[in-house]
This record gives C-alpha cells, sequence and structure tokens, in this order.
C-alpha cells in the first residue's frame, strides 16, 4: 500500500474498472481523497471516489472534469492520466477514420488535463503526475500502430514535462503495461487473436513470469510512484510485463 498519502487530493481518469478502479482504490486505501472519470461508471468503480462522468476525448469534455475535480477537491496533488484505448483493429493503412479519437484519447487527453490542473499543483508546491503508456509502442502490431503511435508522443511528452515541472516540485512519471487481465485489454485481445489466427492461452506462454498480468500489479507500481518513497523519481517510463518485452 502506498503510504504518505493521507490527506493528498488525487485525480483519476478512466477510473471506473480494471487498472484505473485499481489505482483508485490503491489511493483511497492510502488516505487519498480521488475524484475519478469515466462515460459511466461500473459495479467495479470504488464508491468511496467521487465519480464524474466525463468523454476525455474532447476539449471540452476534459474543462469540464478538470473543473468538477477542481470545484470538489480545492486543489490537486496527484494525477494519474489513465484513460485510453482503441477501437479499431485493422492494418495500418485501414484505421484512417479512428486516429483521430485514439490520439485524443491516448495523447492529447492527458496533455489538456495537466495543462488545467498543473497551475493548482504549482500552487500547493508539487505533486505528481503519472502517465499510463504501454509496451505496444515497444512491439507494437499493424492493427493497432495508431494506438502505439498516440502512446509513443505520450512518452515522449512525459519526459520534456518532467523536465519543465521539476523546478516546481512536481515530478512526472509513466508506466507502461504489458498483457493486464482487464475487461478493456480482454476484448481487444480477442481481436487481435482473431486478426492474427492466434490462441489466446499462448500469450502466457511468451511472458518469462508465466503469467497474464493482473490491475492490481499495475496499481501497486502506481502507488508507488506517487508516494514519497519514489521522491528522486521523474521523467521514467516503468514497464511491468513480466519480462515480454526484454523476451523480444
Amino acid at each position: 500500500m502506498p503510504d504518505g498519502l493521507e490527506g493528498k487530493r488525487a485525480v483519476v481518469t478512466g477510473g471506473s474498472r480494471g487498472i484505473g478502479a485499481a489505482i483508485v482504490q490503491n489511493l483511497l486505501d492510502a488516505g487519498a481523497t480521488v475524484v475519478t472519470s469515466a462515460r459511466n461508471p461500473t459495479e467495479h468503480t470504488p464508491s468511496a471516489a467521487t465519480f464524474v462522468r466525463a468523454d476525455l476525448s474532447t476539449p471540452d469534455g476534459v474543462r469540464g472534469f478538470a473543473a468538477a475535480a477542481l470545484e470538489n477537491l480545492g486543489g490537486v496533488d496527484i494525477v494519474v492520466n489513465n484513460a485510453g484505448g482503441c477501437r479499431a483493429f485493422q492494418n495500418a493503412l485501414d484505421i484512417e477514420n479512428d486516429w483521430q479519437y485514439t490520439v485524443d484519447i491516448n495523447f492529447l487527453a492527458a496533455v489538456r488535463l495537466n495543462s488545467a490542473l498543473v497551475p493548482s499543483m504549482r500552487a500547493n508546491g508539487g505533486g505528481v503526475i503519472v502517465h499510463l503508456s504501454s509496451i505496444a509502442t515497444i512491439s507494437s502490431y499493424p492493427m493497432i500502430l495508431h494506438y502505439a503511435a498516440a502512446k509513443s508522443a505520450l512518452e515522449t511528452y512525459n519526459k520534456g514535462l518532467a523536465a519543465e515541472l521539476a523546478p516546481h516540485g512536481i515530478r512526472v512519471v509513466a508506466v507502461s503495461p504489458g498483457n493486464v487481465m482487464t475487461p478493456g485489454a480482454d476484448e481487444a485481445r480477442e481481436k487481435i487473436v482473431d486478426y492474427l489466427g492466434s490462441k489466446s492461452e499462448e500469450w502466457a506462454d511468451e511472458i518469462p513470469l508465466g503469467r497474464i498480468g493482473q490491475s492490481q500489479d499495475i496499481a501497486d507500481a502506481v502507488g508507488f510512484l506517487v508516494s514519497r518513497r519514489a521522491s528522486w523519481i521523474t521523467g521514467s517510463n516503468l514497464v511491468i510485463d513480466g519480462g515480454r518485452t526484454t523476451a523480444l
């Protein structure tokens, strides 16, 4: 469980299920007050968090959510940009219509939300921003090239933002999960499996640690990164994939 979060005010996007919900619950358990968002809540959305319906693929959606978060919390100490995903699974040259949405939700949503919330963090004298990326940036299949490209942009942005905000006491870090068992990832895996003609059970065989990840694996890492125990970490990207990319 992360420590040092009593009284901290956290914003987590995409917190209705999967990795996002696990991150929200970890922060709540550590004493933070949390506002989270998604298009709709689910039965897995932590009830102790304040939930705000928001479509973060649009500038207006981000602005509305940021305003609601600041109104509820009075200020922000932790921002976790977790919202993301992709809808089209086709050849790289056949996904043109989905590029804008994919870039908006996986990259620009974080850029816009940070722009809205960083002034509060500066006023507070510091804070932590976490970006959820993906190992798709390391080994991308053609049918998710738009997703990988958006996450690659997020990782580059993560480094530059970390350098810019370090003098203000704001740390900026990224986390790149591998194959994790979540509702969204499960749906994506099945589509990729159909496209490749492979079997989903074969995926675990490609992971040196022998299993697909769990949401808690990622949430625990995020909990560490936002805690005082990680106070000298910024600009980094932590890959959490059971060793998958090291075996490529």
